[in-house]
């Protein structure tokens, strides 16, 4: 209820009847699942409701404004549209509208007057009616209503504080509550009880998801353990991990001890060329190392490659977790600005200011540390390590972005989401920590999974053609993150997920070790609500917005035949006549080393006990060894009459990674995420058309109506003719250039005849990244692969040089099946 003057109103805390009295009576009408228009999910109760508010939409809504009516309920924020369809009883529940926000997602709440803005919190008090409504969301969305002058202002009134007292923001209860709110009921309950899990991707939680994996890998030499079945011989691995086959489960039990947190060395991919990719933790200080414990260490560590290991430190070149959180908070208050004190950044220092939040540094650092481990693997007749002090952040990072690089199953959706499912759900990615939900736990939050998908779209902006995924997955990827609805986010490991699941506890007995327990664990709770995977698409979104999380694709080239079971028809004999069998080397900070404490059971201490050192041996005489080896294998790589890009010869390589352009004006800001509620979208407070275009449209369309008239007088066409825009510059050829040292991954070809210079596009929600205001005038800065190399600048290579042709222009993507094998290798390689 409100009380005051006419000018100062206050909320009054409701007395318990008439609360109850106002639910109830709103769930007797949420029962018909129909209340004034808005569809209510089961049990869902309409709190208040204030009718002729305008929506402002955003660029990919078209702009304008839309009429409708506003809502609030215990679970979210609900805006029906005036002329919408009438929704259907008969279908199934969707969580969000295309137009409603969770309130789990709102960080504040701000309302705007004649002249003047002011935050509303529970215990605010507003001397002035609003005019306009803002909810900045945790998102990075900023969703401004307006009220109508015809908007009675007890309405408007009532539906601002009761938003600002609902959401409230995350502590410790209000998760589960909200929690309740959206799944509680038991409609809801029993409606996701009988949902089907879908069976296009592979959810790695069996023995037989991780065998499907095996066998379309072509993993021959690797089987699945379930030795950490009970999770007794490390709590954040999962269930299910693979080693090769020659490790039995007993010698396998004493490896644990010897890595943090027993995050042995453990299969993660592997290249078809021969090259497997592991992950594992450091190793634990103060350790004996028996013999029988030693030669069950390397037979892990090398896997089925007898000669050449290389372990890649992730822990030096990569950002931690607080500089992660610190760079995106600098980047939130960049991108949102505050509408409540006026403060933003002006438009002269944007560009430096986003520089100083290192955020594009830390994805280009993530990027390039891939690439070098993606070309690493490439190789072949290798076995790749990363390794991270836990295991279980940047090593995520990275090995995912290996594989989103070398296996175009990884960049369609299903393979994506069993991406994701086997490097970060079930391989102890600590999402729960690092979201920090309840915000209880600060030090611990870290949007490192963010970060992730920051990269992946970097690769998806520089190679449009290879990927079946579109822009519109990775953001709903994104949002779906700041929704504490999901299973797939609301735990650290499996083990806790499937504490939750099945309500079982666990307790240690010196005797009997790890056991379950009957009884209830005090974190769960049988009437908690079932909560759906993240992966669940028709729960969150409607079909029409599940349609665009895909692009259409070609049908599927056929593959080129196998010749006993390889592609490679060509070995190399003396490929390892430069390494010592049993050798391994660290790859850090783009240099190869060979410390002599690297492992330390090779250590020269008498005592078998491992001291970590700080200083580093110098590189030893079989390093140069290896940079040939490389390039030796490199050289070989493609036998005769096969090629390995896209050329008149042949067809593309499907597995030759995609290698990011790591310079600066390439690496472009992800608009459609962080600028999308950025204050110069909401600086036109007034109506606007949806049918008339923007002040800053308006100046870029003459800009480039100006530019294409000059390019066509300078090639001498008439002008007459009317102008198109020109399509966005997307080249899928390999370019690769390393910036920060002068390095190319692989040897760029030489253009075999001039490249025509393109008119830059106009600037959309996808062209224009880095900048908020226009376009600059200029065209973009023409790639480093088509520069001539004769001139005063010097670049190594580090494979070598590949007969690698000119790729064309009209590259399309024709991605693997579900179902599709990769060929089998027994340590040869195959060519591109």
């Amino acid at each position: 209820m409100l009380t005051g003057s006419k000018t100062t109103f206050k909320v009054r805390q409701m007395l318990p009847d008439i609360k109850e009295r106002m639910l109830s009576q709103s769930g007797v009408n949420a029962r018909s699942r129909d209340v004034f228009g808005l569809r209510c999910l089961p049990g869902e109760c309409v709190l208040q409701r204030a009718v002729m508010v305008r929506k402002k939409l955003t660029a990919r809504e078209g702009r304008g404004w839309l009429s409708g009516t506003l809502f609030c309920t215990h679970f979210r924020v609900a805006f029906v549209p005036q002329d919408g369809s009438k929704p259907d009883d008969n279908a199934d529940p969707v969580l969000l509208g295309d137009h409603d926000v969770a309130l789990a997602s709102i960080e504040k709440v701000v309302v705007v007057g004649p002249n003047r803005t002011k935050l509303v919190s529970p215990n605010s008090s507003l001397k002035f009616t609003p005019e306009e409504l803002v909810l900045y969301c945790r998102d990075l969305r900023v969703i401004c209503f307006l009220f109508d002058r015809l908007t009675p202002d007890a309405q408007v009134l009532e539906i601002t504080y009761t938003i600002a007292k609902t959401y409230q923001p995350p502590k410790p209860g209000s998760v589960l509550s909200f929690q309740n709110a959206a799944l509680g009921s038991v409609e809801m309950k029993q409606f996701l009880s009988n949902r089907r899990r879908d069976t296009h991707m592979n959810w790695f939680e069996s023995a037989s998801d991780w065998e499907q994996e095996l066998e379309r890998c072509g993993a021959t030499s690797w089987r699945v353990s379930s030795v950490n079945d009970r999770f007794e011989m490390s709590c954040s691995l999962p269930r299910f991990i693979v080693v090769p086959q020659k490790v039995l489960d007993t010698e396998l039990k004493k490896s644990f001890a010897h890595f943090n947190e027993g995050r042995i060395p453990r299969w993660c991919w592997r290249h078809p060329r021969g090259s497997d990719l592991l992950r594992m933790a450091s190793f634990q200080n103060n350790i004996y190392h028996e013999k029988d414990d030693i030669r069950n260490l390397e037979m892990i560590l090398f896997g089925c490659q007898s000669s050449l290991c290389v372990v890649v430190e992730l822990g030096e070149e990569l950002p931690s977790p607080a500089d992660i959180q610190l760079a995106h908070s600098r980047l939130r208050a960049l991108c949102l600005g505050d509408i409540s004190t006026s403060v933003s950044v002006p438009d002269d220092k944007w560009l430096s200011t986003l520089e100083s939040t290192h955020w594009l540094d830390y994805t280009r650092s993530c990027l390039k540390k891939a690439s070098e481990v993606a070309c690493l693997l490439r190789g072949g007749h290798l076995t790749v390590a990363l390794q991270e002090a836990d295991d279980r952040d940047m090593s995520c990072v990275v090995s995912s972005l290996v594989q989103v690089m070398c296996d175009p199953h990884c960049r369609t959706q299903h393979g994506f989401q069993g991406l994701v499912q086997k490097e970060w759900v079930m391989s102890g990615h600590r999402f729960y920590s690092r979201i920090n939900y309840h915000r209880d736990n600060d030090k611990e939050e870290a949007p490192v999974f963010l970060l992730f998908l920051d990269c992946v779209w970097q690769l998806l902006s520089q190679y449009p053609s290879r990927f079946q995924l579109t822009d519109d997955f990775l953001l709903a990827l994104h949002d779906s993150i700041h929704l504490p609805l999901f299973s797939s986010f609301l735990a650290n490991c499996q083990r806790e997920r499937c504490k939750r699941s099945q309500n079982l506890g666990q307790s240690y007995t010196p005797v009997n070790g790890w056991r379950d327990l009957l009884h209830p664990d005090s974190s769960s709770d049988p009437s908690d609500p079932p909560l759906p995977p993240v992966w669940d698409w028709a729960l969150q979104y409607s079909k029409h917005r599940r349609d665009r999380f895909t692009q259409p694709i070609p049908p599927i080239p056929p593959l080129q035949p196998l010749l006993n079971g390889n592609l490679n028809t060509n070995p190399d004999s003396h490929r390892l006549a430069d390494t010592i069998p049993g050798s391994v080397f660290l790859l850090s900070r783009g240099t190869f080393s060979c410390p002599a404490n690297l492992l330390p059971w090779r250590s020269s201490s008498s005592s078998g006990v491992y001291k970590k050192s700080h200083r580093r041996a110098a590189s030893s005489e079989n390093v140069p060894g290896l940079e040939r080896l490389l390039k030796a294998w490199a050289l070989t790589e493609f036998p005769h009459g096969l090629t390995s890009m896209s050329g008149p010869q042949g067809p593309l390589d499907p597995y030759e990674p995609l290698l990011p352009i790591l310079m600066g004006p390439c690496m472009g800001l992800w608009r459609e995420c962080y600028l999308r509620g950025a204050l110069h979208a909401q600086a036109f407070s007034h109506p606007i058309s949806a049918n008339h275009p923007h002040p800053v449209e308006r100046l870029a369309r003459e800009v480039q109506q100006l530019k294409d008239k000059l390019a066509q007088v300078s090639s001498g066409t008439d002008p007459d003719p009317p102008t198109k825009i020109a399509e966005p510059r997307r080249t899928d050829t390999n370019l690769n250039q390393n910036t920060n040292n002068g390095t190319f991954l692989f040897p760029v070809p030489r253009p075999q005849s001039a490249v025509t210079p393109r008119v830059t596009p106009l600037p959309t929600s996808s062209n224009h990244q880095t900048s908020r205001g226009p376009p600059p005038t200029s065209a973009p800065p023409s790639r480093p692969g088509h520069k001539d190399n004769g001139g005063g600048n010097k670049h190594t290579f580090l494979f070598g040089h590949s007969s690698v042709t000119e790729a064309r222009p009209d590259q399309r993507y024709y991605p693997a099946p579900n179902n599709a094998k990769l060929p089998k290798s027994n340590g040869s390689s195959i060519p591109s």
